[in-house]
C-alpha cells in the first residue's frame, strides 16, 4: 500500500496553507489487527475528501483497534472516541446513524469471490445456479448485513462473532465456503495461505459501504459528502479505486465466473442506485485492460 500513502501524501501536501483555522479533529476506527487492511482504502478516501472539502477537518485513527460493531457502538453514543464509521449498510443502520450516501467503494462490497480451504478450492466448481449453492454452508459475522442478505437467499450462513476467527472457522470445516468482497478477499487469501480463492462463481448483491457519522452531526456528514462529489467531479475518486482496487479486480477475471445475483431486502429506498457513476459494474472492466 506505499502507492496509496504516496498518493495521500501528495494530497495533503497540495492543501497546505488553505487559509482555514485549526481544523476539528474527528476520529476513525483502527482495525481490529495490525495486518487487517480492510480501513485502509476508506481513511485514504475520507482524507481526500475532508481535503477537497478545505480541510476544515482533520481524521486521525483511534488510539485503540476495534471491532465493526463495537465502533458501531461507540459512534451512536456520541461520546467522541469515534466520529466516523466506514461500513456496509442497512436500513437500521440508517435509522440510527447519519449516512453519507455515497457508497465508498462503488458497490464493490457487494462482489463476493468464495474463500475455501486450499485441499477444497474446487468446491464450487459445479455450481451453476443459485439452487446449486444452497447445499454448501458458509460464515459470515454474527452482526454484519451479508449474514441476513444471504439467508433471505436460502443460503445455509453460520454466523461468527469474531472477524479473526472466520478463517480458522472455515479451515477447520465448521463451513464449507466465506463469501468475501473483491475489496477483502485478496488480502485474507494472503494472510491466511492454508485458505485459497474459488476460480468459479461471482456472486452479487446490491449494496454500499458508507461513511457513517452520530445524528447529531449533519455538518461532518455534509462535508465529507460535499469533498466526495468534487472527488468524484475531478476524477480523484475513481483514480484512487482503481489505485487500490485496480490489480484485485483484474485479478479476479470477473467475467470468466458464473454470476449469480442475489436480491438485498436492507437495502433502503434512498440509496442511489440511478447514478450510475457511483457504481461499479462488469461494463467497467475494459478501463483495466
Amino acid at each position: 500500500m506505499r502507492t496509496l500513502w504516496k498518493y495521500l501524501l501528495l494530497i495533503s501536501l497540495s492543501w497546505i496553507g488553505t487559509g482555514w483555522a485549526e481544523p476539528i479533529v474527528v476520529r476513525y476506527p483502527r482495525a481490529e489487527s495490525l495486518d487487517d487492511e480492510r480501513g485502509e482504502y476508506g481513511y485514504a478516501l475520507l482524507q481526500l475528501a475532508l481535503a477537497k472539502a478545505g480541510n476544515k477537518y482533520r481524521a486521525e485513527l483511534s488510539q485503540t483497534s476495534m471491532q465493526q460493531n463495537r465502533a458501531l457502538v461507540e459512534l451512536q453514543a456520541g461520546g467522541g472516541r469515534i466520529d466516523i464509521v466506514g461500513t456496509m449498510t442497512s436500513i437500521e443502520r440508517e435509522q440510527v446513524l447519519l449516512p453519507v450516501r455515497i457508497p465508498m467503494s462503488r458497490g464493490l462490497i457487494g462482489w463476493r469471490l468464495g474463500l475455501l480451504p486450499v485441499q477444497r478450492k474446487e468446491l464450487l466448481r459445479g455450481v451453476r445456479k443459485l439452487a446449486d449453492l444452497r447445499a454448501f454452508s458458509t460464515g459470515q459475522g454474527h452482526d454484519w448485513p451479508d449474514l441476513r442478505i444471504l439467508r433471505h437467499s436460502g443460503l445455509v450462513v453460520y454466523p461468527v462473532a469474531v472477524y479473526s476467527s472466520l478463517f480458522g472457522m472455515l479451515n477447520a470445516g465448521r463451513y464449507d465456503w466465506a463469501p468475501r468482497s473483491l475489496n477483502e478477499i485478496w488480502g485474507e487469501a494472503r494472510r491466511h495461505p492454508e485458505l485459497a480463492v474459488d476460480q468459479h462463481i461471482l456472486l452479487h448483491y446490491p449494496t454500499a459501504d458508507y461513511f457513517f457519522v452520530n445524528r447529531n452531526n449533519p455538518a461532518l456528514a455534509e462535508n465529507i459528502r460535499q469533498g466526495m462529489e468534487l472527488a468524484l467531479a475531478d476524477g480523484s475518486f475513481e483514480h484512487l479505486f482503481y489505485l487500490h482496487y485496480g490489480p484485485g479486480i483484474r485479478r479476479a477475471n470477473l467475467d470468466q465466473r458464473v454470476l449469480i445475483e442475489l436480491p438485498n431486502p436492507l437495502l433502503s429506498p434512498q440509496t442511489p442506485l440511478a447514478r450510475k457513476e457511483l457504481w461499479f459494474s462488469l461494463s467497467d472492466l475494459s478501463r483495466l485492460r
